[in-house]
């Protein structure tokens, strides 16, 4: 153990990520599971053995904050140093070691700024429309955010817990479920796992269609996001177009499997839906109409001076943080962090039609918007060439066993960044454990960080900019 957290900072600081960082349960004690991604060593995994406690990896790798708040609370593992340990999701822990009873949701020691005319605003978990629960406590003088501390689990639902003694029926469902705005992204992380573990090889037409659906995702998403940064600052003609624009996009996913947001699509070894030539013309169809709208509509954000002044400047996040949170997703590469798996780490399609990463260097709401707006263009054009042909798909086999006693790992670009799965099997090839990390897990803090020295009125823009998950998070 003593070697460990230091060579764990050491691979970071020569440009690596955590993408993952988890304890397993062994006979005695615990063994921690730590996965690194990079440019350089595509995965590199790592583990050590402890008991009850360990010394805290966070004072010298902030990347592992919440991870180590996580595996606190679940398991009782007690990080000896750590700067903050409180509880991540008020979750039930899942030995006696995490103690007897679930704590209530928001139940915790917030941080305070003490000094005169600082004042404390509370926000949530209970917000002003229909969306996911969260609480937000600022520390403020004045209207300047001083700190902003974001506590969440009131969206947890055990979903890791509930994987264990799988893969069966529900499996699929719960991976299309983690966050359903990321059903393919999910979806496509576990079937790469699985099928890594069974030695299933999708079809080469498989791999195109599940990766042209999970483009066809990051387009409804991005465009549902510009939308929403539009009518945070009052910029309802863009708002209002791309309300609708992001409807024709789900459409066009439901075009393909009948399902808006892609539930039935993607399968252990292939997908499920076949594509004839007659519904692949008419989506390249209605997607350029699509791309149209779009560029018109985003267009008009950059011209306007009004949301210029709400945009640039706002929220921002140097390099040096970015990469110190181990930020991930088009928050990453607003801040000029390369962190696009499609470029790092190709797979499926993106092998053969490769996509350009759409970086930007200024790390505010500006940045995080030109992304998605980059990303939204590159994704479309991939989907052109992608369906540009035939494409020959067939049912897949049924799912194969999976191997026992084994370690996978998957890594997905989501349209929100990075989405890492990892599975370790027992002596009768079923799930001992899953892990389960969506890109929202490394982006709250990110979140938390550009809101210094802010207005408190930026939050919404700066919040919706970041466009994070709640139930993503949570699980």
């Amino acid at each position: 153990m003593a070697d460990f957290g230091p060579a764990l900072t050491e691979r970071v600081r020569e440009g690596m990520r955590l993408s993952a960082l988890f304890a397993v349960p062994r006979a005695e004690g615990f063994l921690l599971l730590a996965l690194l991604s990079g440019e350089d060593a595509l995965l590199l995994a790592g583990a050590t053995e402890t008991d009850g406690s360990y010394p805290s990896l966070t004072p010298a790798l902030p990347q592992a904050h919440a991870f180590e708040r996580e595996m606190a609370e679940t398991w009782g593992l007690r990080p000896e140093g750590h700067p903050w340990l409180k509880p991540l999701r008020f979750c039930p822990p899942r030995n006696l070691r995490g103690g007897k009873e679930r704590p209530l949701a928001g139940e915790a020691d917030f941080y305070r700024v003490e000094g005169a005319e600082i004042h404390e605003v509370a926000v949530g978990p209970i917000h002003a429309g229909v969306i996911e629960p969260g609480h937000f406590r600022f520390q403020c003088h004045g209207e300047e955010v001083l700190h902003l501390e974001i506590s969440l689990g009131y969206q947890h639902r055990g979903v890791e817990r509930a994987l264990v003694g799988g893969p069966d029926r529900r499996t699929m469902a719960y991976m299309e479920t983690l966050a359903g705005d990321s059903t393919i992204a999910h979806g496509t992380a576990y079937a790469l796992v699985a099928e890594a573990l069974s030695d299933q090889d999708p079809s080469p037409g498989a791999r195109r269609l599940r990766s042209a659906a999970l483009e066809l995702e990051r387009m409804a998403n991005h465009v549902g996001d510009l939308g929403a940064l539009a009518g945070d600052v009052g910029f309802l003609p863009t708002s209002a177009y791309c309300g609708r624009l992001r409807g024709d996009l789900l459409n066009l996913t439901a075009l393909l499997c009948g399902n808006r947001f892609g539930r039935g699509l993607v399968r252990q070894g292939g997908v499920v839906p076949l594509l004839s030539s007659q519904r692949r013309e008419t989506l390249l169809m209605r997607l350029r109409a699509i791309v149209a709208d779009v560029e018109s509509a985003v267009g008009l954000l950059w011209e306007a001076p009004s949301v210029l002044a709400r945009f640039e400047g706002v929220g921002a996040l140097s390099a040096p943080t970015a990469r110190d949170l181990g930020l991930v997703g088009p928050a990453a590469r607003a801040c000029a962090v390369s962190s696009d798996l499609r470029t790092r780490r190709p797979w499926d399609a993106f092998v053969e039609f490769p996509v350009p990463e759409a970086l930007w260097t200024t790390g505010d709401v500006m940045g995080r918007a030109r992304v998605r707006a980059l990303e939204f263009s590159r994704s479309a054009d991939f989907v052109e060439r992608v369906l540009a042909e035939e494409i020959e798909t067939a049912p897949p086999a049924s799912s194969a066993p999976l191997k026992a006693d084994h370690l996978g790992v998957s890594l997905v670009e989501g349209w929100r960044g990075e989405v890492c799965h990892a599975a370790l099997t027992d002596g009768r090839g079923r799930l001992a454990q899953y892990k389960v990390v969506d890109p929202s897990f490394h982006n709250w803090q990110g979140l938390a960080m550009a809101m210094r020295g802010q207005a408190i009125s930026d939050f919404p823009v700066c919040n919706k900019s970041f466009g994070l998950s709640y139930c993503g998070h949570d699980l």
